[in-house]
């Protein structure tokens, strides 16, 4: 991989395992310095130690443990990048959970709201305190990590369903918001990964997740999943130079064509094509159902 993201600096929350960790380790093979964010300290450390065996002399890995749900840890781990790196360029908002397994009305509320708080409230919380420094620069990259929830019913998993909708809602507003301050800010749908979350469904079994969600689950294992280092790739070309003017997308980092994307800015800035929206009886072909 060239290093596309030399003198570049990148925050990534959930970095200790998963997705999470390969973005970390793609980004720092581009070039990058990276500060590793996640709430297991333990984890985190594991994941520091191997990671900085990658570096070369002028990178720096960094770990810190936050949780970004709350609003004080998400201030301290950026003045600590700020103070450690001397810039930021990059936030990845990976950090996220499944949540309460089961139909609505039966799960823990408590743990619903949870999920919320991490998936939807911590990356909000994470751009809002990367913003200014964003914008004082006049660039930034805004990388959030979308779910099949985003576009898709997941019943028995609804704090993950909703959540996932709300922050790509979220991206493509705050996209709209710093259009043409040198902020790009997209999401991506890694694909189904065969990552600790497909083990939760598994161990949580067929009667939380449903027997048709629990059946895919299994077969996704079994199958091997969507490749993981795909997902990061996206990310590293989103983190890039090259996805300069790219923004408020939803992107899929399996049957997306995104390679050759800024062949195509103009077309993508007018487009509503890549986004969450509605679809109208006309776009199926009924006749009956629009004005």
């Amino acid at each position: 991989m060239t290093r596309q993201l030399a003198g570049r600096v990148a925050i990534i929350t959930g970095a200790n395992q998963g997705l999470g960790l390969e973005i970390a380790r793609k980004y720092i093979e581009a070039g990058a310095s990276v500060m590793l964010c996640a709430r297991n300290g333990e984890l985190l450390e594991a994941a520091r130690d191997e990671l900085a065996l990658l570096a070369s002399p002028e990178q720096k890995v960094r770990a810190m443990a936050a949780d970004v749900s709350k609003e004080a840890d998400v201030a301290a781990l950026f003045d600590a990048t700020l103070g450690e790196f001397g810039g930021c360029h990059i936030v990845v908002n990976n950090a996220g959970i499944y949540g309460p397994k089961g139909e609505i009305e039966t799960v823990d509320w408590s743990e619903w709201v949870r999920a919320m708080e991490i998936n939807v409230f911590g990356s909000i919380l994470m751009c809002r305190v990367a913003l200014a420094h964003f914008k004082a620069q006049k660039y930034g990259k805004i990388i959030q990590l979308s779910g099949g929830g985003a576009t898709n019913p997941l019943p028995r998993i609804s704090a993950y369903a909703a959540s996932k909708a709300a922050i790509v809602r979220f991206a493509e507003t705050l996209a709209e918001e710093v259009r043409g301050t040198g902020i790009d800010v997209n999401c991506i749908a890694p694909g189904a990964l065969n990552t600790r979350m497909l083990e939760e469904v598994l161990a949580a079994g067929p009667q939380k997740v449903g027997q048709a969600f629990y059946d895919r689950s299994l077969k996704q294992k079994e199958n091997g999943g969507a490749p993981i280092e795909t997902g990061a790739e996206l990310a590293v070309f989103l983190a890039s130079s090259l996805s300069d003017g790219i923004t408020a997308k939803l992107i899929s980092a399996v049957w997306d064509n995104w390679g050759e994307w800024p062949e195509h800015l103009e077309e993508l800035s007018t487009t509503d094509a890549y986004t969450l929206r509605r679809i109208a009886g006309r776009d199926r072909g009924l006749g009956w159902g629009d004005k």
